[in-house]
């Protein structure tokens, strides 16, 4: 799905075409390659670490393993909601600096799995040089609507990344 491919002038250029597990925040739509998708769950209590940004609600037990978990909406400026009977914790595997590390995002609901064509994806729109969009892979438009498709590994910072690393 994000394999890397050479063009034509030699530019690794990311391949955005492919299944997406699609979702809801705000009532609007996302999408999450489905390769870095693990496995989806309920909500489940969460223990807090002090000291950390309000985007990260703090780890879960899963099966014995201690996973950190961000909000998905404070994460993105969104305003923070109650949590419902149809909000789920999305484990998702991220590049981190010692490899490939878990860890959950919370959406407000998950819809479907969707096999997005090239062609129907549109690149990011130009929203100025202040606005950093680089955690968008593209927009997908389905069904008369757009869903935004995201780069899971590069929602967090490396750094950010860093103290889920530790938190877990």
């Amino acid at each position: 799905m994000q394999d890397l491919m050479m063009d034509n002038g030699q530019n690794a250029t990311v391949r955005r075409e492919g299944k997406y597990l699609t979702f809801s925040l705000d009532k609007e739509e996302y999408g999450i390659g489905i390769l870095k998708v693990k496995e989806i769950i309920g909500m489940t209590p969460i223990t807090m670490i002090p000291r950390m940004p309000p985007y990260i609600k703090g780890v879960i037990n899963l099966r014995g393993k201690v996973i950190p978990v961000i909000d998905l909406r404070l994460k993105l400026s969104m305003n923070e909601a109650e949590y419902s009977e149809r909000t789920c914790i999305i484990v998702v595997e991220i590049s981190g600096a010692s490899g490939q590390v878990l860890i959950g995002v919370i959406v407000d609901s998950v819809s479907e799995v969707l096999n997005v064509k090239e062609a129907d994806i549109e690149d990011t729109p130009a929203f100025g040089a202040r606005l950093n969009t680089e955690y968008i892979l593209g927009m997908a438009k389905t069904g008369g609507r757009v869903k935004i498709l995201l780069d899971i590994d590069r929602i967090l910072s490396k750094q950010e990344v860093g103290v889920m690393e530790k938190a877990a």
